[in-house]
């Protein structure tokens, strides 16, 4: 069975039993229907390892749009834009503005120039260039959290860090992530990241090693929890088969259309999930 499945129930398992509530603080997030209050209960600091070398780690209790969420991805690390006309899904449509502009957050932060030991280059640039010429430095990482621009980002990034580490010829990394609403999110990003270090092993000449995804506040949504309840009933199926298409070696040139997904077997999908904001 899915070892996604089993960290997902584990997770969910523990924020439902030991967590804290919001109920009775005040909290910013309000429920996007009715504006009232959007509560949560949470676990501080949840670390989960996923071994990219053992399976994919997409959820089988629910399907996950692995194409989708990687759309969103190469939006931010490929085409580094903030523009949400570059981009095929509608989730970021709440948070930007008449232009399209979700303002100096995400894409806009990688697109950056600073200069590093290989020259003039922005963070992606930067990650690939030293995978190629120095593997195995302790300092391959990008960080999206400029607090020079925050009051200019539309929404602060929520998955802001990443650090890539090289253990023999696999490639490892570790995703911070400051907050994560549980039942819309933990998959997706999960997905997402575990895709880029596909992606950047493959350009770069190693194999996919593990992702550990680092939560600080790890929550789920008062209104989300009886979905949560039902998911933790569901059965289990095995991982599905992830591939990248072979011949792509410039992260660049990597599409949606190089991913492929094989025996994906599920649970049906949850819709009309609430949407805090």
């Amino acid at each position: 069975m899915s070892k996604a499945d089993k960290i997902f129930k584990a997770m969910c398992t523990d924020i439902l039993e030991n967590g804290y509530s919001s109920e009775g603080q005040v909290v910013r997030a309000r429920w996007e229907d009715d504006g009232s209050p959007a509560h949560t209960i949470k676990r501080f600091g949840v670390v989960n390892r996923y071994d990219l070398s053992e399976e994919f780690p997409a959820l089988t209790l629910r399907k996950t749009a692995i194409k989708t969420c990687v759309d969103e991805l190469l939006w931010i690390w490929q085409k580094k834009s903030n523009d949400i006309h570059q981009l095929k899904g509608k989730i970021w449509d709440q948070w930007a503005d008449e232009t399209g502009s979700i303002g100096k957050a995400y894409g806009y932060q990688m697109a950056q120039k600073y200069k590093f030991a290989g020259g003039v280059m922005d963070q992606v640039d930067n990650v690939i260039w030293q995978l190629k010429n120095t593997p195995y430095s302790r300092r391959i990482m990008t960080n999206i959290y400029n607090f020079a621009d925050l009051s200019e980002m539309h929404l602060e990034p929520c998955a802001y860090s990443m650090t890539f580490n090289v253990t023999g010829d696999k490639l490892n990394a570790i995703l911070n992530q400051r907050s994560q609403d549980v039942l819309a999110a933990n998959n997706w990003n999960v997905v997402q990241y575990s895709v880029l270090v596909y992606m950047l092993a493959q350009v770069c000449g190693f194999q996919p090693g593990e992702l550990v995804h680092v939560i600080a506040d790890a929550h789920i949504y008062d209104r989300h929890i009886p979905a949560v309840r039902e998911l933790l009933t569901r059965e289990e199926h095995p991982a599905p088969k992830f591939h990248l298409n072979p011949d792509v070696k410039d992260f660049y040139d990597f599409t949606t259309d190089d991913i492929i997904v094989e025996d994906y077997v599920t649970g049906p999908q949850i819709t009309n999930i609430p949407i805090a904001v």
